[in-house]
This record gives C-alpha cells, sequence and structure tokens, in this order.
C-alpha cells in the first residue's frame, strides 16, 4: 500500500490533473494499469480526489488548501472547458459592480452550452458566437485565469439575459442595470464607453 500512498503523494502536489498523468506517476513507481486504475476508483471511493469531469481531477487535499481563494476556482473553470473565460455575474462580482449571490461560477465558451456540477463547485458555460469570444485578459497570478473585462462580463450578462437583446431595446438597459443592481457607475468610464458601444452595435433597433 505504500504505493499507492506514494501515488497520492504526487498527485497532492498539482492544481490539476488528467488520468493520463495519473498513470505516468504511476509507471514510474513501478505501477501496473490495471493496479493503477484500482487506485483511481479507490483514491474516488473515499474522496481523497475529486471529479471535475470525465478524466480530469484534483486532489482533496490541493483543493481544500486553496478552495477559498477565488482565483483557483476561476483558473479550474478555465481548465474544465477550453477555451472559455469567466464572465457574467461571476466577473461583475470579482470587479465588485454586482452583490448577487453566485451559486456556479459563470463562464463564456464558443463550444456548446453545458454545466458541471462537481464536489469542487459548480461551472456553468453559455455558447457564444465566435466574434463575440473577445475582450478578456489573463489575469496573473497564484493561479492565472481568463476573464472579461467589467464591459464585456456586463455585456455577456445581458446577451443572455434579453435573449441576445431581442427582448429589450437599449434605451431600456439602464433600467435594467438598476434592476439586476449592478453598480455601473463604479466601472471606468472607458469601460462604460465600451459597453455602450457594443450595445449599440449588437442590439435590434
Amino acid at each position: 500500500m505504500k504505493s499507492k500512498r506514494n501515488l497520492l503523494e504526487k498527485l497532492k502536489s498539482l492544481p490539476h490533473f488528467e488520468k493520463d498523468v495519473i498513470f505516468h506517476l504511476g509507471k514510474d513507481l513501478g505501477l501496473k494499469n490495471a493496479t493503477i486504475d484500482t487506485y483511481i476508483s479507490r483514491f474516488l471511493k473515499f474522496r481523497e480526489i475529486i471529479k471535475l469531469k470525465k478524466g480530469l481531477y484534483v486532489s482533496s487535499d490541493f483543493f481544500g488548501k486553496n478552495k477559498n481563494d477565488i482565483s483557483y476556482s476561476f483558473y479550474l473553470a478555465n481548465v474544465i472547458r477550453k477555451p472559455s473565460y469567466v464572465s457574467s455575474w461571476a466577473a461583475l462580482q470579482y470587479y465588485n459592480l454586482a452583490t448577487e449571490a453566485i451559486h456556479s461560477i459563470n463562464s463564456i465558451t464558443p463550444k456548446v452550452t453545458r454545466e458541471y456540477q462537481t464536489k469542487a463547485g459548480n461551472f456553468s458555460y453559455q455558447s457564444i458566437k465566435k466574434e463575440l469570444f473577445t475582450d478578456f485578459s489573463l489575469a496573473k497570478g497564484k493561479f492565472d485565469f481568463f476573464i472579461a473585462s467589467p464591459s464585456k462580463a456586463l455585456f455577456d450578462l445581458l446577451y443572455f439575459r434579453t435573449n441576445q437583446f431581442r427582448s429589450i431595446s437599449s434605451e431600456n438597459i439602464k433600467g435594467l442595470i438598476e434592476e439586476l443592481r449592478i453598480d455601473i457607475d463604479e466601472m471606468s468610464k472607458d469601460e462604460q464607453e465600451k459597453f455602450y458601444s457594443m450595445i449599440k452595435k449588437y442590439s435590434h433597433e
């Protein structure tokens, strides 16, 4: 059983890992594929590793040490579905522009819409056309992650809330922002201008 503990110790240092990484590390310890498969099943059964999606995991130890760091949650959101960037409510909260309770980390992707409910949190992904998969950047720190600019985070939220602006006119946008209790006045003037430029371009007038 020493080899099982050694394998788990190696996994504990990784912010996430795929199944082939477990096999690679297991083989370095002289383990056979069947043995590694058995160990993976036991790690999951005893909650020593957390499944994020098929073939993607994080150790419970690493997650427990970093679960209160929002940058780690956003990093995982990027990893679970690629390409994607954090946006909408999650990003607006990050920028202190909204106080809405977040039960899922919202991201945007050019792939199909999908949601993942995991022991590491809930991650939702909304599909957007490729021409609108823009205006996000890499936030660097302990964990790097892609996140929408403040203007794009608000645009993305309203884009899906209004069925791609089909159910609201541009003059009613300000009222909707107030209704959602988003503090747009805390957004920089440049970001506000970018937001209203995007609204003007994509709303159906």
